[in-house]
Protein backbone atom coordinates (compact mmCIF):
# COMPACT_ATOMS: atom_id res chain seq x y z
CA UNK A 1 0.00 0.00 0.00
CA UNK A 2 1.06 3.73 -0.04
CA UNK A 3 3.05 5.20 2.58
CA UNK A 4 1.59 8.56 1.86
CA UNK A 5 -0.23 10.61 4.91
CA UNK A 6 -2.70 8.91 6.52
CA UNK A 7 -5.95 10.67 7.64
CA UNK A 8 -8.12 8.88 10.26
CA UNK A 9 -11.52 10.09 11.64
CA UNK A 10 -13.92 9.43 14.08
CA UNK A 11 -16.70 12.04 15.18
CA UNK A 12 -15.22 15.38 15.43
CA UNK A 13 -11.63 14.16 16.15
CA UNK A 14 -9.07 13.76 13.65
CA UNK A 15 -5.63 12.22 13.69
CA UNK A 16 -2.81 11.59 10.81
CA UNK A 17 -0.37 9.09 10.38
CA UNK A 18 2.69 9.87 8.61
CA UNK A 19 4.40 6.10 7.86
CA UNK A 20 7.61 7.57 5.73
CA UNK A 21 8.25 9.70 9.10
CA UNK A 22 8.90 7.32 11.83
CA UNK A 23 5.79 5.90 12.13
CA UNK A 24 4.76 9.12 14.21
CA UNK A 25 1.34 10.63 14.46
CA UNK A 26 1.82 13.71 12.33
CA UNK A 27 -1.53 15.35 14.43
CA UNK A 28 -4.36 15.24 16.39
CA UNK A 29 -7.47 17.76 16.50
CA UNK A 30 -10.60 17.64 18.67
CA UNK A 31 -12.90 19.70 17.01
CA UNK A 32 -10.48 21.01 14.95
CA UNK A 33 -7.90 21.87 17.78
CA UNK A 34 -4.47 20.35 17.31
CA UNK A 35 -3.52 18.81 20.74
CA UNK A 36 0.33 18.01 19.43
CA UNK A 37 3.48 20.07 18.58
CA UNK A 38 3.57 20.35 14.86
CA UNK A 39 6.73 19.62 12.88
CA UNK A 40 8.78 17.58 11.28
CA UNK A 41 10.12 16.35 14.80
CA UNK A 42 7.45 16.27 16.70
CA UNK A 43 3.69 15.16 16.83
CA UNK A 44 4.04 11.86 18.97
CA UNK A 45 6.79 9.13 17.62
CA UNK A 46 7.23 5.62 18.55
CA UNK A 47 10.52 4.91 20.69
CA UNK A 48 11.59 1.41 19.41
CA UNK A 49 13.61 -0.85 20.48
CA UNK A 50 14.67 1.21 23.48
CA UNK A 51 13.44 4.06 24.92
CA UNK A 52 15.53 7.48 26.37
CA UNK A 53 19.20 7.10 26.52
CA UNK A 54 21.54 4.50 26.38
CA UNK A 55 24.44 5.30 28.43
CA UNK A 56 27.38 5.55 25.86
CA UNK A 57 25.43 3.81 23.46
CA UNK A 58 26.83 0.43 24.85
CA UNK A 59 24.31 -1.96 25.94
CA UNK A 60 24.99 -6.19 26.97
CA UNK A 61 23.10 -8.03 24.53
CA UNK A 62 23.50 -11.57 26.04
CA UNK A 63 27.47 -12.05 26.34
CA UNK A 64 28.56 -9.25 23.98
CA UNK A 65 28.74 -5.57 24.41
CA UNK A 66 27.17 -3.76 21.77
CA UNK A 67 28.13 -0.56 20.41
CA UNK A 68 24.98 2.15 19.08
CA UNK A 69 25.27 5.51 17.19
CA UNK A 70 25.69 8.03 19.56
CA UNK A 71 22.70 10.44 17.95
CA UNK A 72 22.87 12.11 21.37
CA UNK A 73 26.34 12.79 22.44
CA UNK A 74 27.47 10.85 24.67
CA UNK A 75 24.54 8.81 24.63
CA UNK A 76 22.22 7.24 22.24
CA UNK A 77 18.60 8.38 22.39
CA UNK A 78 15.36 7.00 21.65
CA UNK A 79 15.89 4.23 19.33
CA UNK A 80 16.12 3.43 15.30
CA UNK A 81 12.02 3.08 14.34
CA UNK A 82 11.39 7.14 14.33
CA UNK A 83 14.34 7.36 11.98
CA UNK A 84 12.69 4.85 9.60
CA UNK A 85 10.63 4.69 6.70
CA UNK A 86 7.24 2.31 7.92
CA UNK A 87 4.95 0.40 5.76
CA UNK A 88 1.17 0.41 5.57
CA UNK A 89 0.14 -2.56 5.96
CA UNK A 90 -3.85 -1.82 6.28
CA UNK A 91 -6.17 1.03 6.95
CA UNK A 92 -9.61 1.87 6.95
CA UNK A 93 -11.31 5.52 8.26
CA UNK A 94 -10.49 4.92 11.68
CA UNK A 95 -7.85 2.39 11.86
CA UNK A 96 -4.48 2.18 10.30
CA UNK A 97 -1.75 -0.73 11.06
CA UNK A 98 1.80 0.22 9.70
CA UNK A 99 5.10 -1.57 10.22
CA UNK A 100 8.80 -1.57 9.80
CA UNK A 101 11.74 -3.51 9.84
CA UNK A 102 14.66 -3.47 12.73
CA UNK A 103 17.73 -2.96 10.61
CA UNK A 104 21.04 -1.70 11.30
CA UNK A 105 22.22 0.02 13.06
CA UNK A 106 20.15 -2.24 15.38
CA UNK A 107 22.11 -5.41 15.57
CA UNK A 108 18.84 -7.83 15.08
CA UNK A 109 16.59 -8.41 12.61
CA UNK A 110 13.17 -7.89 13.73
CA UNK A 111 10.07 -6.42 12.90
CA UNK A 112 8.04 -3.53 14.56
CA UNK A 113 3.68 -3.35 13.94
CA UNK A 114 2.05 -0.51 14.95
CA UNK A 115 -1.75 0.02 15.63
CA UNK A 116 -3.54 3.27 15.76
CA UNK A 117 -7.17 3.09 16.54
CA UNK A 118 -9.17 6.29 16.62
CA UNK A 119 -12.67 6.51 18.61
CA UNK A 120 -15.10 9.61 19.20
CA UNK A 121 -12.96 10.31 22.10
CA UNK A 122 -9.70 8.15 22.42
CA UNK A 123 -6.64 7.49 20.58
CA UNK A 124 -5.33 4.35 21.05
CA UNK A 125 -1.99 3.03 19.89
CA UNK A 126 -0.50 -0.22 20.25
CA UNK A 127 3.18 -1.93 18.93
CA UNK A 128 4.35 -5.43 18.86
CA UNK A 129 8.39 -5.91 18.62
CA UNK A 130 8.34 -9.44 16.84
CA UNK A 131 12.15 -11.49 15.90
CA UNK A 132 12.01 -14.56 13.86
CA UNK A 133 15.76 -15.65 14.65
CA UNK A 134 17.77 -14.21 17.71
CA UNK A 135 16.26 -12.98 20.89
CA UNK A 136 17.26 -9.27 22.38
CA UNK A 137 16.66 -6.49 24.79
CA UNK A 138 14.19 -3.99 23.85
CA UNK A 139 11.73 -1.51 25.07
CA UNK A 140 8.58 0.39 23.79
CA UNK A 141 7.71 3.62 24.13
CA UNK A 142 5.69 6.43 23.09
CA UNK A 143 6.86 10.61 22.88
CA UNK A 144 4.38 12.44 22.43
CA UNK A 145 4.08 16.18 22.31
CA UNK A 146 1.71 17.62 23.94
CA UNK A 147 0.74 21.69 23.06
CA UNK A 148 1.11 23.37 25.82
CA UNK A 149 -1.16 25.82 24.98
CA UNK A 150 -5.09 25.39 22.91
CA UNK A 151 -5.27 29.33 23.04
CA UNK A 152 -6.65 29.73 26.48
CA UNK A 153 -4.88 28.50 29.93
CA UNK A 154 -1.58 26.61 29.84
CA UNK A 155 -2.15 22.80 30.10
CA UNK A 156 -1.97 21.57 34.05
CA UNK A 157 -0.47 17.83 34.57
CA UNK A 158 -1.85 15.36 37.52
CA UNK A 159 -0.27 12.51 38.04
CA UNK A 160 0.57 10.50 41.03
CA UNK A 161 3.83 8.39 40.95
CA UNK A 162 5.16 5.67 43.22
CA UNK A 163 8.45 7.13 43.11
CA UNK A 164 10.92 9.31 41.01
CA UNK A 165 13.86 7.84 39.60
CA UNK A 166 17.03 10.02 40.57
CA UNK A 167 19.08 11.82 37.77
CA UNK A 168 22.69 12.14 37.24
CA UNK A 169 24.47 14.98 35.92
CA UNK A 170 24.29 12.65 33.06
CA UNK A 171 20.56 12.77 32.71
CA UNK A 172 20.39 8.84 33.32
CA UNK A 173 19.01 7.16 36.71
CA UNK A 174 21.31 6.57 39.27
CA UNK A 175 19.76 3.53 40.18
CA UNK A 176 18.28 5.50 43.22
CA UNK A 177 14.97 5.96 43.80
CA UNK A 178 13.30 9.35 45.67
CA UNK A 179 10.52 10.11 46.44
CA UNK A 180 8.63 12.54 43.88
CA UNK A 181 9.95 15.83 43.17
CA UNK A 182 8.16 19.45 42.08
CA UNK A 183 8.98 19.94 38.24
CA UNK A 184 9.58 21.46 36.14
CA UNK A 185 11.00 17.78 35.08
CA UNK A 186 12.90 15.71 32.19
CA UNK A 187 12.74 12.46 34.77
CA UNK A 188 11.25 9.41 35.07
CA UNK A 189 8.77 8.12 37.19
CA UNK A 190 7.71 4.47 38.21
CA UNK A 191 3.80 3.48 38.57
CA UNK A 192 3.52 0.53 39.16
CA UNK A 193 0.29 -0.02 38.77
CA UNK A 194 0.39 1.18 35.55
CA UNK A 195 0.67 4.63 33.69
CA UNK A 196 -2.14 7.48 34.33
CA UNK A 197 -1.13 10.84 33.89
CA UNK A 198 -3.89 13.45 33.18
CA UNK A 199 -3.59 16.69 31.23
CA UNK A 200 -5.93 19.50 31.83
CA UNK A 201 -6.72 22.82 29.85
CA UNK A 202 -8.72 24.41 32.15
CA UNK A 203 -11.99 25.46 30.57
CA UNK A 204 -10.85 23.41 27.19
CA UNK A 205 -10.03 19.84 27.18
CA UNK A 206 -9.16 17.26 29.43
CA UNK A 207 -6.96 14.29 28.35
CA UNK A 208 -6.02 11.05 30.10
CA UNK A 209 -2.76 9.27 29.12
CA UNK A 210 -2.99 5.49 30.36
CA UNK A 211 -1.12 2.86 29.82
CA UNK A 212 0.03 -0.67 31.20
CA UNK A 213 3.64 0.44 31.06
CA UNK A 214 4.74 1.05 34.48
CA UNK A 215 7.03 3.78 33.74
CA UNK A 216 6.20 7.24 32.99
CA UNK A 217 8.91 10.17 31.23
CA UNK A 218 8.40 13.58 31.76
CA UNK A 219 9.65 16.04 30.05
CA UNK A 220 7.78 19.88 30.45
CA UNK A 221 11.11 21.82 30.21
CA UNK A 222 10.11 23.39 26.75
CA UNK A 223 8.23 26.28 26.76
CA UNK A 224 5.89 24.65 23.60
CA UNK A 225 5.05 21.54 25.03
CA UNK A 226 4.77 18.77 27.56
CA UNK A 227 5.58 15.18 26.77
CA UNK A 228 4.22 12.50 29.00
CA UNK A 229 5.94 9.20 27.97
CA UNK A 230 4.52 5.68 28.88
CA UNK A 231 7.44 3.22 28.54
CA UNK A 232 8.09 -0.52 29.34
CA UNK A 233 11.43 0.63 30.99
CA UNK A 234 13.32 3.61 32.16
CA UNK A 235 16.06 5.07 30.84
CA UNK A 236 19.21 2.85 29.95
CA UNK A 237 16.75 -0.03 30.51
CA UNK A 238 18.48 -2.49 27.69
CA UNK A 239 21.22 -2.37 30.69
CA UNK A 240 18.91 -2.11 34.16
CA UNK A 241 15.61 -3.64 33.13
CA UNK A 242 16.09 -5.68 30.07
CA UNK A 243 13.07 -7.13 28.86
CA UNK A 244 14.00 -10.05 26.03
CA UNK A 245 11.93 -10.61 22.49
CA UNK A 246 12.27 -13.90 22.12
CA UNK A 247 10.95 -15.99 18.99
CA UNK A 248 8.43 -17.17 20.82
CA UNK A 249 7.45 -14.21 22.85
CA UNK A 250 7.29 -10.96 21.07
CA UNK A 251 7.14 -7.32 23.29
CA UNK A 252 3.99 -5.72 23.41
CA UNK A 253 2.62 -2.54 24.89
CA UNK A 254 -0.21 -0.08 24.62
CA UNK A 255 -1.22 3.42 25.45
CA UNK A 256 -4.73 5.23 25.47
CA UNK A 257 -5.17 8.68 25.26
CA UNK A 258 -8.64 9.59 26.73
CA UNK A 259 -10.31 12.98 26.39
CA UNK A 260 -13.51 15.16 27.13
CA UNK A 261 -14.68 18.34 26.66
CA UNK A 262 -14.77 21.29 29.85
Amino acid sequence: MSDEEITLTAGDAEATVQPGNGGRIGGLRIGGVELLRQGERFGCFPMVPWCGRTRHGRFLDGAEVRQLPLNAPPHAIHGTVRDTAWRTARRTASEAVITCELTDPWPHPGRVTQVVALGEDSLTLTISVETYESSFPAQIGWHPWFNRNLGGEDVTLDFAPAWQEERGDDHLPTGHRVDPKPGPWDDCFGMPGGVEATLTWPGQLELTVSSRAEWVVVYDEQREAVCVEPQTGPPDGLNTLPRLVTPLEPLEAGTTWRWRRL
